[in-house]
């Protein structure tokens, strides 16, 4: 009995006093009452990029009818078009070689959003089943950023670039002389750093006739290898170098030109952890692509 009251006090408090109309779809909860899940006709929940409660109404057409009626035909199409992006961007971060862990935001829906702005480029296929073709557009990839809040080059401050031999599957970083001092810029002032390199592979997607999506050369799709530099003391004077990076050789007789490869850079900070082991701080690193070809 005590539970039915609280769960009916909530219900009229919510809809009274937090001004949540019945016209709306959605509405930010302002009131005290803190809570995650279903009450009557009202679900509630949070989102990653805020602290508020989220409050929208239930409603809108059964999963039988987007299923199958006629009204719902171009968002079906659209539907299947988003599940290629979302798996192209998925095998992508895989290319990154785990560099990608340097990142202060959520890669996931930007990556999704290029994956799809390369499926618009098909003009040859109908919608619904239009291609992932990023062999045309590997350029559009390079220099692309893991970090906003402080991006590769502003804390890395010298011009590395990357060479990519596609017939070996190798890819040479070619790091110009470092003076930590004034070409690093240390934010948090931590001890340590290390640079890492990575060279992956992503393959173009293809749609068939029931509409799934696949890619063109599976065993290349989202592999990746990653060199990771020792730990060096972040006052440091570091010579010129050049450090090759090599996808196993077994695959050079599967490459093939709707094969992207992906060269990735990240620059790590790190302290003597709690058992007197060097270990990374989380946010406080920077990565980029340097090149897709």
């Amino acid at each position: 009995m005590v539970f039915i009251c609280i769960y009916w006090f909530n219900y009229i408090y919510l809809q009274e006093v937090l001004s949540i109309e019945r016209s709306i779809s959605m509405a930010i909860v302002k009131g005290p009452i803190q809570l995650e899940g279903n009450v009557g006709n009202l679900s509630f929940y949070k989102r990653r990029d805020s602290d508020k409660i989220i409050v929208r109404t239930k409603g809108g057409a059964s999963k039988e009818k987007v299923k199958k009626s006629a009204a719902f035909k171009g968002f079906r199409l659209q539907q299947n078009e988003w599940r290629g992006c979302t798996a192209f961007a998925s095998k992508l971060r895989y290319a990154f070689g785990g560099l990608h862990r340097v990142a202060d935001y959520n890669l996931t829906p930007v990556l999704n959003a290029f994956a799809k702005n390369v499926q618009k480029t098909d003009t040859e296929n109908p919608d619904g089943k239009r291609e992932i073709s990023l062999s045309n557009y590997r350029h559009t990839l390079s220099d692309f950023n893991f970090n906003r809040n402080y991006p590769f080059n502003t804390v890395l401050r010298v011009s590395v670039y990357a060479e990519i031999d596609r017939e070996n599957l190798t890819a040479k970083v070619h790091i110009p002389y470092i003076d930590t001092t004034s070409d690093l810029l240390n934010v948090q002032r931590l001890p340590y750093f290390r640079l890492l390199m990575s060279l992956g592979a992503v393959s173009d997607l293809k749609c068939d006739k029931n509409g799934v999506y696949s890619p063109l050369v599976e065993e290349m799709h989202g592999i990746s290898k990653t060199i990771t530099g020792a730990w060096l003391p972040s006052e440091n004077l570091l010579q010129a170098q050049s450090i090759e990076v090599r996808l196993d050789e077994r695959n050079i007789l599967l490459m093939a030109d709707a094969v992207s490869l992906v060269v990735s850079m990240a620059i790590e900070f790190g302290k003597v952890g709690f058992g007197g082991e060097l270990q990374a701080v989380k946010y406080a690193g920077s990565g980029k692509v340097l090149t897709c070809g």
